[in-house]
């Protein structure tokens, strides 16, 4: 089984086989989802201390957030699946 990495920002790769759903973490419901995962421990926070944009849950209950968008990261996603690229880096968005 070959895992495929995607890059989300700040030099941090996520694996795509693990990944359960990407989401907006504005929502309220999404919101407490994130609250409670903090109180059990199972959050990463990779937005480097930028406003979170999305919450990637994952086949192992961990709650990764990320300063980029939802959109961004399935662009990314479609990006790796139409060039068959295992790992994609590059230029960060830093907004």
């Amino acid at each position: 089984m070959t895992i495929e990495l995607l890059a989300v920002g700040f030099r941090n790769f996520i694996a795509l086989n693990r990944v359960i759903a990407i989401v907006s973490a504005g929502s309220a419901p999404i919101q407490r989802l994130v609250r409670e995962g903090k109180k059990e421990g199972t959050v990463i926070d990779i937005t480097s201390g930028r406003r979170t944009k999305s919450a990637i849950f994952m086949d192992n209950g961990r709650i990764i957030l990320t300063a980029i968008t939802p959109e961004t990261i399935s662009g990314r996603v479609a990006a790796v699946g139409q060039e068959g690229v295992h790992a994609r880096a590059g230029r960060e968005e830093e907004s």
